[in-house]
């Protein structure tokens, strides 16, 4: 069976973060900041040739072959089963969707173009960032919440 969910959430994130990046590249200049919500947003145009928050800098495409393991280690635990449950699939989707649309920018540009500027946080990730986090975050309630409520279940019924 095609895991539909995986590739749909996966394609679409991909498919954001790049026509967020490229509207960006194109409406302001590396430096130039917009406000989106006084106070609490803007969009400031910068370029990241490292890792996150600027680690690792100039050495970006680096991670490119880890975001092709990434993807790749995906598809194969999908196809072997080990993915089970549609939030850890949706969690495992925004994952591999936010290292691939990050990637595709170190192909490309051999940078990253960040631009999500909050007021209130330090740092200016982008889109696939985010879907990195909320991934993540999806996958530790997957592995822990539900695993822990899965165990309580069974034991409650012995």
């Amino acid at each position: 069976m095609i895991p539909i969910l995986f590739y749909s959430v996966t394609i679409l994130v991909i498919f954001i973060d790049q026509l967020s990046k490229y509207w960006i590249r194109s409406q302001l200049n590396v430096g130039e900041t917009m406000e989106v919500l006084e106070g609490v947003l803007n969009f400031t145009h910068i370029q990241n040739s490292g890792a996150a928050f600027g680690l690792f800098e100039g050495y970006g495409r680096l991670f490119v072959p880890v975001a092709i393991i990434i993807a790749a280690a995906c598809i194969y635990m999908l196809k072997k089963g080990h993915i089970n449950g549609k939030l850890l699939e949706t969690g495992i989707a925004l994952y591999a969707g936010g290292a691939i649309g990050n990637a595709v920018d170190r192909i490309l540009f051999n940078q990253v173009t960040d631009f999500i500027d909050f007021s209130f946080r330090e740092g200016i990730p982008n889109l696939a960032d985010y879907a990195l986090i909320f991934g993540v975050v999806l996958i530790f309630i997957d592995a822990t919440i539900l695993e822990a409520l899965k165990k309580r279940k069974t034991a409650d019924q012995n």
